[in-house]
């Protein structure tokens, strides 16, 4: 039978002070970063993807990085397919700044897999693959905190309208769609602001001496 003289689990006024320690452990050891909630423009409801994101808002709160060692996950490595990062995070959100930074605003209950996360010091953006939001069992009672597990981010031509420049720069630095270099004055493909690893070019010189379209070709009129 429990103690009569003890009230471990209701009592609010210790649960919010073990609640204000987090939020102020939190903001002390850990630092600014930017959550940024996605946006679905066309889902494909049996793959679920959706091939033109966008992310039109950060919020900036304050995050603790519980992966203090180094990056979790597999590192880099060279796979058949490319060099490959895997690197894994882990950030600490306290329930209550999530919810009056960013809930508030965005109508969030908890954060998203799929959302964004800017480390301002790492200068990397991260995704959202899981929230733990148990991940201390119940202290006096109550949740204080999430921990959010997060791998690096490939970009893949999403859109960023956040307003914050360091955000936003990023998609013109690194996005590889033709639409970008299309002005009202031509619609010409600008080869300059091409991306510096396309080999479009070397395919076009080396496809002249296979592909033959001519009429000369004994099959060009075959369907």
């Amino acid at each position: 039978m429990p103690s009569v003289f003890f009230d471990n689990f209701n009592h609010h006024g210790e649960q919010t002070l073990l609640e204000d320690l987090c939020i102020e452990a939190i903001s002390i050891y850990g630092h600014s970063i930017y959550y940024l909630p996605r946006k679905l423009n066309a889902k494909d409801d049996i793959y679920g993807e959706d091939t033109i994101s966008t992310y039109d808002n950060a919020y900036e709160i304050d995050g603790y990085i519980k992966s203090f060692d180094s990056f979790e996950g597999d590192g880099t490595f060279l796979s058949k397919f490319n060099m490959e990062i895997r690197d894994s995070i882990t950030f600490s959100i306290a329930r209550r700044t999530f919810n009056n930074e960013i809930g508030t605003q965005s109508g969030l209950i908890r954060p998203r897999e799929g959302d964004l996360i800017y480390s301002k010091m790492l200068k990397r953006i991260f995704v959202i693959g899981f929230v733990d939001d148990k991940p201390v069992f119940y202290q006096l009672g109550a949740l204080q905190f999430y921990n959010i597990k997060c791998d690096v981010w490939e970009y893949s031509s999403e859109r960023f309208n956040t307003g914050i420049q360091e955000i936003d720069e990023l998609e013109d630095k690194y996005t590889t769609s033709q639409q970008h270099f299309i002005t009202p004055d031509t619609i010409d493909f600008d080869e300059q602001n091409q991306d510096v690893f396309a080999d479009n070019l070397e395919f076009d010189e080396e496809a002249v001496g296979v592909v033959d379209f001519s009429e000369n070709n004994p099959f060009y009129d075959i369907i």
